[in-house]
């Protein structure tokens, strides 16, 4: 049974709901990432620490770090909107984009001098056996 509200959160909740350990959760916190509420050694975490968490983890599926992570959220300020906020994910958005496409044009070459080498030691094992 849950000592939460209708309005907050444990941190078992937590983690069963996004699929991660209470002690992941904990890293971010001592990141500085998330601030629950303390009631005694109980962490009280709210909608906004939620919604905090949920974009940690999206940041990370994307491949962002945490710093990257914290420095797109940090920057929602609901009094002025979230242009600025929008338009940095979108420049780090295309920044990873961009090094996932050279990582695959490395690859490529690198399989492509993998299939030479082993074309030309396939050629150079027939020679010796013939």
């Amino acid at each position: 049974m849950s000592n939460t509200t209708a309005d907050s959160y444990s941190i078992s909740e937590l983690a069963q709901e996004f699929g991660i350990t209470t002690r992941t959760i904990r890293f971010y916190e001592d990141k500085g990432l998330l601030c629950p509420e303390r009631r005694g050694q109980t962490r009280i975490y709210s909608p906004e620490d939620r919604v905090r968490l949920k974009l940690i983890l999206r940041g990370k599926r994307l491949g962002f770090s945490l710093d990257e992570s914290r420095e797109i959220i940090d920057m929602y300020d609901p009094a002025k909107g979230n242009v600025e906020q929008l338009n940095r994910l979108l420049e780090r958005i295309d920044s990873k984009r961009q090094q996932l496409l050279q990582q695959q044009r490395d690859i490529e070459k690198m399989l492509s001098q993998l299939d030479e080498a082993t074309a030309r030691t396939q050629v150079a094992l027939k020679q010796q056996m013939t």
